[in-house]
């Protein structure tokens, strides 16, 4: 599993799940759109630790720079 994920990139993913976890933790999310948040949530974080989207892989995004040296 090569890595797709620049650093702004999981940085943003990061940030994005915090959000989602504290909108639902502070009962401004919730139901089923709370727990949609929460999943969406673990995903970000979980791509983001890896740094590797199974989605950009489909679709052929890459949004890290790898410089090779010689």
């Amino acid at each position: 599993m090569k890595k797709n994920m620049g650093t702004i990139d999981r940085a943003i993913r990061l940030v994005v799940a915090a959000v989602l976890v504290l909108l639902y933790f502070s009962g401004i999310v919730s139901g089923t759109l709370g727990i949609i948040s929460l999943v969406v949530a673990l995903i970000f974080a979980i791509t983001s630790l890896v740094s590797y989207c199974p989605l950009y892989a489909i679709v052929g995004i890459k949004t890290c720079h790898h410089h090779s040296v010689k």
